[in-house]
């Protein structure tokens, strides 16, 4: 699978994943996003970049309860649950947000 952005060809997983992480910016996210029918709100680059910024700090993704826990101290409980999260990306954190925002496909995820 691949997508093309600004005339390059970025190669994906036939799951959608990006495979050369370097390579992710935010036409890339916008590209990857129509592939999964989301469509990209401030509210979703919220999501987006407290994902890649936990990644960036701790080298991994973040679990689900850790994720709602930093959503919760930056933008308030009504920002931070998981019915908020699959209410942006219908596959939720994991399967939908984590692809968008580039980061690597956890082990045991389709």
């Amino acid at each position: 699978m691949q997508v093309e952005v600004n005339g390059k060809v970025i190669q994906l997983s036939e799951a959608g994943w990006l495979e050369n992480l370097d390579e992710w910016n935010e036409q890339v996210a916008e590209a990857i996003a129509q592939n999964e029918k989301v469509e990209l709100t401030p509210e979703h680059w919220d999501v987006i970049n407290e994902a890649r910024s936990y990644f960036q700090e701790n080298g991994s993704v973040a679990e689900p309860r850790k994720f709602s826990k930093i959503m919760q101290e930056k933008y308030g409980s009504e920002r931070s649950s998981s019915q908020y999260i699959y209410g942006l990306f219908p596959y939720g954190l994991i399967k939908s947000a984590n692809k968008i925002a580039g980061l690597p496909r956890p082990k045991g995820c389709s």
